[in-house]
């Protein structure tokens, strides 16, 4: 039997969080794309041609500093600097330039994913803008860093010359931010120097015009160090912001016993990671979890444990999971998964819950073989489309608004999700209303009077009268269709008296959900 449930949950507030965790939204926009390794004409173009217009709140960039010049071309090497020039594979400070100027022209903000902890690995080369360096001697003449700027025995406890963090010790606070990620030489932001590179690197991006930071591997630098980093940062460019605005940052930290979020929430943002495997494993019906049990869904509610909505950014794939990075490659939503992956970015931007962030990828190959008792994706280090001369080619755009895909995939460009940004949008703050279950993998709600979406993960059809909370009207799914010279081009849904409609949802439709808000009323 279905049921009918009315829950009421606390809309998401306006920012009370850490000083760093504003995102500086334009209007009522409300959504980041991580547009992964895109040239900056790339990102100017899909500003003024798509997020714009669409109501994209911002765009997270790849690292913009110089890196070492590879044969292997991966999409790793970006994280990995030799200098802080930027001057990196996207283009050089003119072009990064003249994007956030285009970028924030038409609302959208840029954020800027920085490498603080670390710079390259042993190798030595030359960096892309002609900077040598030598990691086997700690030397990057193009800051400069010499072996005294970073983490060396006995500040990092390994034995015998190991400066690498061991297996079973990431959550041990000392070894994980005084020895090395991966290997890469992992700098001391204890020493006035490295902090005084990072201000001035980090303050040349504001001045350029950034409203923030993804900080990469910030679970690895001491909470202190960050603090006094983050302390000396310039307020945001007025140009484009309010004075005093502060930068927002938000850190990538991956859960732990020993090391806290709490730790980092003081600092801005914390990258909840939680909702990326609730919301897997949710759709996937893994652990006996159920769609019906995301009615108490989000901070410290039921067992979900997760941060408060000001202290967080969410996402439910991201460029390291979706290559069994930070997570399990068997759970994790992607690409691969289109449908899921569709229901889950729906749940997650109808959900008054945080800020959250959409993944916007590029194609490649995946091989998911069995190693050592673990999958691993053997091609995880494939790096973006790119020409005979390594430069990294143009998306190529189609006429339904998708892209071309073997080449870039653009999620945010699927209309099943770039119209659940609308959605959101139009939901605003408005409360959680109207919910309704069956116990199992059906479940719909409304956003206060403003907007409704039912979702069906069941293997039977729903088909019920709910409360949608709207006006009386006829409105368009904005999931199956858009509004085009006033007609609808996918299914309508006929909203009567009290908010009450019949609603039916196929679970043998391509996307077995329906979504409507009152900017989608015919």
């Amino acid at each position: 039997m279905f049921r009918l449930v009315i829950a009421i949950c606390a809309a998401p507030a306006l920012i009370t969080g850490s000083p760093f965790s504003d995102p500086h939204f334009k209007d009522n926009r409300s959504v980041i794309v991580h547009l992964m390794e895109w040239t900056y004409a790339e990102v100017a173009k899909e500003c003024e041609l798509f997020l714009g217009p669409y109501g994209f709140g911002g765009v997270q960039l790849s690292p913009v500093t110089e890196v070492a010049v590879r044969d292997l071309k991966s999409w790793s090497d970006r994280y990995a600097p030799v200098t802080y020039e930027i001057n990196g594979r996207s283009g050089d400070e003119k072009a990064f330039a003249d994007m956030v100027d285009t970028c924030n022209k038409v609302g959208v903000r840029i954020y800027v994913d920085v490498v603080l902890n670390h710079m390259t690995g042993q190798q030595k080369g030359k960096g892309t803008a002609g900077h040598t360096y030598n990691g086997k001697e700690f030397k990057y003449d193009g800051v400069p860093y010499t072996h005294l700027d970073f983490h060396q025995h006995p500040a990092c406890p390994t034995p015998g010359d190991n400066l690498n963090i061991r297996y079973n010790k990431y959550d041990d606070p000392i070894e994980a931010r005084n020895c090395q990620l991966g290997g890469l030489r992992d700098l001391d932001q204890g020493k006035e120097w490295v902090r005084q590179k990072q201000v001035e690197f980090l303050n040349k991006l504001i001045a350029h015009g950034v409203a923030g930071f993804r900080s990469d591997a910030s679970k690895h630098m001491w909470p202190q160090d960050l603090q006094n980093i983050t302390a000396r940062l310039t307020n945001l460019n007025t140009k484009y912001f309010p004075s005093g605005a502060r930068p927002m940052l938000y850190h990538e930290y991956i859960s732990g016993e020993k090391i806290k979020a709490t730790e980092y929430t003081p600092l801005g943002r914390v990258i909840e990671f939680k909702n990326y495997d609730n919301l897997a494993r949710v759709l996937r019906k893994l652990d006996g979890k159920r769609l019906s049990y995301l009615r108490n869904y989000g901070a410290g509610r039921q067992g979900w444990g997760m941060l408060p909505s000001d202290d967080s950014l969410v996402m439910v794939d991201s460029h390291d999971l979706q290559r069994g990075h930070t997570g399990d490659i068997t759970v994790t939503l992607t690409y691969f998964d289109a449908r899921l992956l569709k229901m889950a970015t729906a749940f997650m931007l109808a959900w008054p819950y945080s800020i959250p962030r959409v993944m916007s990828s590029y194609y490649w190959p995946r091989n998911v073989q069995k190693v050592d008792n673990q999958y691993k994706d053997l091609n995880d280090w494939m790096g973006p489309p790119h020409d005979s001369q390594d430069r990294i080619v143009g998306v190529q755009r189609m006429p339904d608004l998708s892209c071309d895909p073997k080449m870039w995939i653009c999620e945010h460009r699927w209309r099943q999700i770039y119209n659940m940004v609308k959605f959101r949008n139009t939901a605003s703050f408005e409360p959680l209303a109207n919910w309704w279950e069956n116990k199992y993998h059906s479940i719909a709600f409304s956003r206060g009077n403003k907007a409704f979406i039912a979702i069906n993960n069941d293997d039977h059809p729903i088909d019920q009268q709910l409360n949608t909370g709207l006006p009386a009207g006829t409105y368009c799914d904005v999931i199956s269709g858009n509004i085009v010279g006033g007609k609808c081009e996918g299914k309508q849904v006929v909203v009567g008296t009290a908010g009450m409609a019949h609603i039916v949802v196929d679970n043998k439709w391509e996307d077995p959900m329906i979504a409507i808000h009152i900017n989608a009323k015919l």
